[in-house]
């Protein structure tokens, strides 16, 4: 007779290997509550709060606006020669929820040499185009604004914009999406 075997509690392997932090990044846009008081201290200036709507949800909105900002983006694929680059065509999606809520979406792009996706980095035009937005839906009158230089020096990339692919770019018009080898 053989004798009983011992079976040694173990925790589960995971099925998963450990990804790296650029392939955590399967998302189309990103949002960026940390920057809310930026667009708070914009909208001070006409007696105006909001608070940053956390949920990323269309349904519910009582106001959307499709626009663009300025922003620096960082390749994470450390095999990539890209270090980086600036876009001035950042696509963005505006939302207004009831009881003075909004939230934005801010739309990655992919790497024009690895084609990885990228989060961006926004400067000051995130905070100044959403507080724009929001006073003039709150009826604030409001002037166009005047934007320095050129929106783009370079021909926007449209297969490289994750909002062209989903429609809120204002270069979105008959871009069909491309397949990365992930669906």
């Amino acid at each position: 007779m053989s004798s009983p075997t011992l079976k040694l509690h173990t925790e589960p392997k995971s099925r998963r290997q450990p990804r790296s932090k650029a392939q955590y990044l399967d998302k189309s846009w990103s949002m960026y509550p940390a920057l809310h008081d930026s667009v708070s201290h914009l909208l001070e200036e006409d007696d105006l709060s909001f608070t940053f709507f956390a949920i990323d949800k269309d349904k519910g909105s009582i106001e959307e606006y499709d626009t663009n900002i300025k922003g620096r983006f960082k390749c994470l694929n450390k095999a990539c020669p890209q270090a980086g680059w600036a876009s001035k065509l950042i696509a963005i999606t505006i939302r207004m929820y009831p009881e003075q809520q909004y939230n934005a979406r801010v739309y990655h792009q992919r790497c024009k040499s690895c084609q990885r996706l990228s989060q961006p980095f926004p400067d000051d035009s995130y905070a100044e185009r959403i507080a724009y937005r929001l006073k003039k839906w709150s009826g604030i009158e409001m002037d166009l604004p005047f934007y320095t230089g050129r929106e783009s020096e370079r021909p926007h990339e449209s297969a490289l914009c994750e909002g062209c692919k989903h429609g809120h770019c204002k270069f979105s018009c008959d871009v069909a999406p491309l397949s990365y080898g992930r669906k």
